[in-house]
Parts: structure tokens; sequence; C-alpha cells
């Protein structure tokens, strides 16, 4: 799964999932656009990628300060990121946050920064980015949803109703797109070790475990093989699907 010659922009990239992505796509030879609002983290990403310390071959990254809640950050930093590489091939809607809380108890801004966050967000960048790719008659998109946006859970009826629009958007996209040579589809995680999954109870944590038939929690790297493999020449007959990457938790 060679991805020399294609530039992919990972959103939501500082950290977890987004960093495992931009670096596997990094790994198999694509130049990384990596977007986040945190300077440092996203500084220390593209040094791990153009500067590697373990002796691995140097890629190519640049980083993009986004906000990906503020509609005109995003047109600017997807313009920038344009501007530096001329295209943009592939493109991983990562970006996520939880807000946690029972519906009845939910505050409002609780539900809008997060549906702003997970399911505005890829409609924006993806509105931003497709021009390139219908010019070029050749693009991969990719939303990361959620088991949960696919079985639900108490307590995140957000982030669950998020990720659930994140699949209606990936098919939708995928029938509009597909005539020109561009596949949209949606790689869906499960307990995945992070620094969002970080917070839960061990209880909880042993308990989830025992749900999976794996029989433990999935790395980021697990889910950014999978994306790799959907942001390559190999996927090209697949669009409008969703990759579990659950262990097993969820079947069918």
């Amino acid at each position: 799964m060679k991805l020399e010659g294609r530039v992919a922009l990972v959103t939501g990239a500082s950290q977890g999932i987004g960093y495992a992505c931009a670096r596997a796509l990094a790994s198999a030879g694509a130049t990384v656009a990596v977007a986040a609002r945190n300077q440092q983290k996203l500084d220390e990403l593209v040094a791990q990628i153009t500067s590697p310390i373990d002796g691995s071959a140097p890629g190519k990254a640049a980083a993009f300060v986004i906000d990906v809640g503020d509609e005109e950050q995003v047109k600017s930093g997807v313009k920038a990121a344009l501007a530096q590489f001329g295209k943009i091939d592939i493109l991983v809607n990562n970006a996520g946050i939880t807000r946690d809380q029972l519906l009845m108890r939910m505050k409002r801004a609780d539900w809008d920064a997060v549906l702003s966050t997970n399911l505005t967000s890829a409609y924006l960048f993806i509105q931003q980015v497709i021009p390139s790719m219908l010019k070029q008659r050749w693009g991969r998109i990719i939303n990361i949803t959620s088991v949960f946006g696919q079985m639900g859970q108490a307590g995140q009826a957000n982030y669950a109703a998020s990720k659930a629009g994140l699949i209606g958007l990936t098919m939708a996209m995928a029938r509009e797109v597909a005539s020109r040579n561009i596949t949209c589809n949606a790689v869906a995680p499960g307990f995945i070790e992070t620094s969002m999954t970080a917070v839960l109870s061990e209880e909880f944590k042993q308990t989830a475990v025992k749900s999976i038939p794996l029989g433990r929690v999935g790395s980021p790297a697990d889910v950014a093989n999978a994306v790799s493999f959907l942001a390559s020449e190999e996927a090209g007959y697949i669009t409008g699907h969703v990759l579990n990457v659950n262990g097993g938790l969820l079947m069918g």
C-alpha cells in the first residue's frame, strides 16, 4: 500500500488516532498536512515524521493550526495546505471531542460543541478539499466514526448522534463523487487506548474487554492501518463502506 506522490490532510492529528494516522500515511510515502489546535504537539509530530529518531526513513509533513469548529479557520487552513502542496488527495476527518451527560441534563452548548467538532467540521473540510480531488479525478475521503455511532451509548447522545451522522455523510458523499473516481469511506473504531478512553474507570475498561471477542482494547495503530488501506489504490473499488475496527465488539 504505497502512497508516494499523494498528499494527505489529517484533522485532530496532535494525538491518539489522528497522530497514528498521520505517521502511518507518511510511512506509506504520503506527504502529510497535520491539523489541530495545539501548535507544539503538531510541531513534535512533524519532527517525528521528518526527522525520525528510530532509524526509519524521513517523511514529509507540515503543521497547520486549525480549530475545526471555526469555519474561517478551516477555509484558510485548507487554502494554506493547498498553496504549499498544490493538491490534497486524501482527507482523514478524525477530529472529535466528547461532552458526556445524560440527555435530560445535557446542556445545549455541549450538544452543539460535539456536533460542530465531530460532524460539521467533516462537512466543512470535505467542501474545501473536494475541488482539488475533482480536478484530478482521484481522491480518498475517510471519516473516523465510532462503534457508538452504530450501537449507541448511554450518556453519549451527542457523541453517538455525531458519529451516526458521519456514517450518513459518508454514504451520501460516496454517491455524489463516485463517478469522478473519488471514494468516501468510514472507519468505526471500538474501544481504543487513547486519551479519550484513558479517563474511563478501570472497572469500566475491564467490563468492556470482556465484551470484545479478541479480548483486548485496540491501539491507535489498529485504526491507522485501516485508514492507510482505504487511502490506497488497493481499496479503489470500496466506497460508501464502514470498516469496523472493534475486535468483534459489534458484528453484522
